[in-house]
């Protein structure tokens, strides 16, 4: 829904790229989240893995990809109907416009309790552009990127090419990636607009250099493990999608939005260790989605309503094969057919109370189907057969108390259902894990949004998030399995400032405190009642502070720096991975040459060189004495690039 920030009852923070990804290297989204309060990233460097990125704890336990948030690009799901999301199809010189809402986001989009992260690539163009980028930097990076843009009458057209390659700073790193964005529009008149949208991916290779033990990271923080090495660990993905948008707001005062969609996606996968490891699967996931949004008054008083529908499908023909020590194939350990369908219902009313209060109230009503076909005769059949039905709940207050000051206040409920890797069954009895199912959330918040003398702008909220059945991973024989964790609860503070100290100097300035417990939780594996401990892979304190200077001849320069507080590797809290500071500077300047701007960047991560763990494989074999347990994947020491790009 379209509306002003100060009516929104929710944290929400809204991120233009051109500004963030200024002289960014461009590998991860990190590059342009790392300042959002609430949220925790990990994992920037394993691109097998891919990014790894938590909101208010949720999605913090994922071995890969993101869990536990929704992701949207051009208003087309990312997220599977089973709740899994992948980040590597998204193009970082496309995104123009980051938009995070934090907390429990099932009102709208369903499947998710920590939020959602809603992706805008180029806009329609106003002019016919191009531009040419180059970077390279340590680590072997190299990175180009092509783009052009044209409007002619009511068309037009846009397309952005990028090929990275990339060695990476530990052995098995390396990866190697082509993508494609491209969009093409036309208006028939001011009410109506149809636009299509392509986007391909080919990753020839993303290798996986596993995690280490703590002894290991000590001793070599490059290295790969042994299996990662022989097993040759990583992925080759093949991915499209083509998207259809039609909007109308012809018909009276309404908006009609409707999308259509369907992605494919070819991957494989070798795991960093010998045994059931070797994974490939062909998915096809289509859907639609139809909203309107209609404004009407009562007793002189503005009201808005959403109304909408949308239906997904996810359809995978996946196999596994088990491979030993020396990376042969010896057997055939999964070939089955996985099918998910979710689809919902959902309401939103936003209406003004008075001149400066907005009751917003929702309701969603969600269906999953996951159904498994397996084709693999003898013991062990995984047919079978799950159904997951949701009802979710918001309401929210937000209180303008002036043209820049507004108070805010939520409630709402939100569920995650299992994925199909998350329902694999581990008794080896086959079909779907019967104990494994949804867990729910509550949630609670209170925030402001302000502006202060002239030039400080503040953002602050303070929630509590109660989980039922919290779903946390464990390891056995290598693979990871899932269960539920009773209770759980997180209290949280997130504050952001953000002050425009003179015309050419702004500091910023993000401060996350998370309390994040188990309340009732048993954890068989490790015959320990884990109650009372800190939810693992998550720090208690996370900062960002960021100091950016720009004068008016093009020359400008930031520095920033993140530091995030102990965190725990597992559920029982025994593993202790102490405190982390990184600083990074980066600087440039833009030259104006007739039409053409020139821009020469460039940049140092970590410029103190100090250790550290870029990722956590929270509960990695967790079925292991603790000092022979792959945790850590470290990061690297001081790093450098640069690049140059061309505007005409």
């Amino acid at each position: 829904m379209e509306r002003p920030l100060a009516d929104t009852p929710a944290a929400i923070t809204v991120i233009e790229a051109d500004r963030r990804q200024q002289a960014q290297p461009r590998l991860q989204l990190d590059e342009s989240l790392n300042r959002v309060p609430g949220l925790y990233l990990q994992n920037r460097y394993n691109f097998a893995q891919g990014l790894r990125l938590s909101s208010r704890g949720f999605g913090a336990r994922s071995p890969f990809g993101v869990r536990g948030l929704r992701v949207n690009v051009d208003g087309f799901p990312e997220t599977l109907p089973d709740g899994q999301s992948q980040l590597d199809s998204i193009d970082l010189f496309a995104v123009e416009q980051l938009t995070i809402l934090r907390g429990p986001s099932s009102l709208l989009y369903g499947n998710a309790t920590g939020g959602v992260v809603d992706i805008r690539t180029a806009a329609q163009p106003v002019t016919e552009s191009a531009s040419a980028t180059v970077i390279g930097g340590n680590d072997a990076l190299r990175q180009a990127n092509v783009q052009a843009s044209s409007q002619h009458q009511r068309n037009h057209q846009a397309f952005i090419l990028t090929a990275l390659d990339y060695a990476g700073h530990r052995e098995q790193s390396e990866v190697r990636k082509y993508q494609l964005t491209a969009q093409a529009g036309w208006q028939p008149d001011e009410d109506r607009a149809l636009t299509v949208f392509l986007t391909a991916m080919d990753t020839p290779y993303a290798n996986d250099p596993g995690g280490l033990t703590r002894q290991q990271a000590h001793q070599d923080r490059h290295m790969a493990t042994r299996f990662s090495n022989t097993l040759d660990a990583g992925q080759t993905v093949d991915q499209q999608r083509l998207g259809l948008h039609y909007r109308d707001d012809a018909l009276g005062n309404a908006v009609i939005n409707a999308r259509l969609f369907v992605s494919q996606r070819d991957f494989q996968q070798q795991l960093p260790f010998p045994g059931s490891s070797l994974i490939d699967y062909h998915r096809l996931f289509y859907g639609a989605r139809l909203d309107a949004t209609l404004p009407f008054t009562v007793r002189d008083r503005p009201h808005r309503l959403l109304v909408g529908l949308d239906a997904d499908r996810q359809q995978d023909a996946r196999g596994r094969h088990a491979v030993n020590a020396n990376g042969a194939i010896t057997s055939v350990t999964a070939d089955e057919d996985q099918y998910a369908t979710a689809s919902g219902v959902f309401m939103q009313l936003d209406s003004h109370v008075t001149d400066n209060l907005m009751l917003t109230v929702g309701a969603r009503t969600d269906r999953l189907r996951m159904t498994i076909d397996d084709h693999l005769l003898g013991d062990g059949d995984n047919s079978g057969e799950r159904a997951f039905d949701e009802t979710s709940y918001s309401a929210g207050l937000a209180w303008q108390l002036s043209r820049h000051h507004t108070l805010y206040a939520n409630t709402g409920t939100a569920f995650e259902s299992p994925t199909f890797t998350e329902l694999a069954n581990p008794s080896g009895a086959g079909g779907f894990n019967p104990a494994l199912t949804s867990q729910t959330a509550v949630n609670m918040e209170l925030g402001v949004r302000s502006s202060l003398l002239d030039r400080l702008y503040l953002e602050a909220a303070l929630f509590r998030v109660d989980v039922d059945d919290e779903i946390t991973p464990y390891d056995l024989n290598g693979r990871t399995f899932y269960q539920n964790a009773g209770k759980t609860r997180r209290d949280g503070i997130e504050i952001s400032l953000e002050h425009a100290t003179t015309d050419q100097l702004t500091l910023a300035l993000s401060w996350t405190w998370s309390d994040f417990r188990f309340v009732e939780f048993q954890d068989n594996q490790q015959q320990a009642d884990v109650s009372g401990k800190r939810l693992p892979g998550l720090p208690e304190h996370h900062l960002y502070a960021e100091a950016y200077w720009q004068n008016e001849s093009g020359l400008f320069a930031s520095l920033e720096g993140i530091f995030s507080s102990h965190r725990y590797a597992e559920n029982t809290n025994v593993t202790r991975v102490g405190s982390e500071l990184l600083i990074n500077l980066k600087g440039g300047k833009q030259w104006r040459l007739g039409e053409q701007t020139w821009s020469l960047f460039a940049g140092i991560n970590n410029l103190l060189d100090r250790e550290y763990y870029s990722n956590l494989r929270i509960n990695a074999n967790s079925d292991r004495p603790v000092s022979e347990r792959g945790y850590f994947e470290p990061g690297p020491g001081l790093g450098y690039y640069a690049g140059v790009t061309l505007n005409w």
